[in-house]
């Protein structure tokens, strides 16, 4: 389960007070053809994929909402957080179905990818909203409560859930016919994380605005 683009629920504040911002994972161009290909795949079965809509591949390492003001902030705090990055291994292994028919390409979490999102996390997490209600969802999920009540995110620390979401709230009959098929078969593609971001984010956790983007050194 890795509902993160929940985040984006409604809040106390006025929508326009405040916005999601993911901090993001960039992968290598291998990475992102393992996503081109299940996206391919998906699409002729009549499924419509993040990718296929022009999203970019991105694994989430912190999301969460921001005071519109904290923007210049926050975005000081991942250049000082990532200046000395680094690339390093990154694989997806695998697809995950949650019971809501999101389909997400699983990513390793790795001890250097959970360095990374732990040190953003907390590099981030100071400039957040603090006044945010958890999401619906989150009640089969209590173990993920007292992260987000105190990070504003379900998903972190030994919560961190990495992925590459494929499609959300999926309707097609094909979904199961699809990941039946992938069992025997499923998707694998290996690369590196090459950079690390940060956009506004949609309400299922699709980049819409790119806010900055850092290189690794390789």
């Amino acid at each position: 389960m890795a509902l993160i683009a929940s985040l984006v629920w409604a809040s106390h504040a006025k929508a326009e007070d405040r916005v999601s911002i993911d901090i993001y994972a960039i992968p290598s161009p291998s990475i992102v053809e393992g996503v081109e290909k299940a996206s391919v795949d998906l699409t002729a079965r009549g499924m419509t994929t993040f990718h296929a809509q022009g999203h970019p591949a991105h694994v989430t390492l912190y999301l969460t909402q921001y005071p519109v003001s904290a923007a210049p902030a926050l975005k000081a705090a991942v250049a000082r957080a990532t200046k000395a990055c680094r690339q390093f291994p990154l694989a997806a292994t695998g697809l995950e179905r949650t019971a809501s028919n999101w389909l997400f390409l699983k990513v390793d979490r790795t001890a250097a990818l959970q360095r990374l999102a732990d040190e953003i996390t907390l590099a981030a997490e100071p400039l957040r909203s603090h006044d945010l209600s958890p999401p619906s969802w989150m009640k089969e999920y209590p173990a993920k409560l007292p992260a987000f009540e105190r990070y504003g995110s379900p998903n972190v620390f030994m919560q961190f859930d990495p992925h590459l979401t494929l499609l959300a709230n999926e309707t097609s009959p094909n979904l199961g016919k699809y990941v039946a098929d992938m069992a025997t078969r499923p998707p694998r593609a290996v690369g590196r994380v090459t950079g690390i971001g940060m956009g506004i984010v949609d309400a299922n956790g699709q980049l819409v605005k790119t806010l900055a983007e850092y290189n690794c050194k390789p």
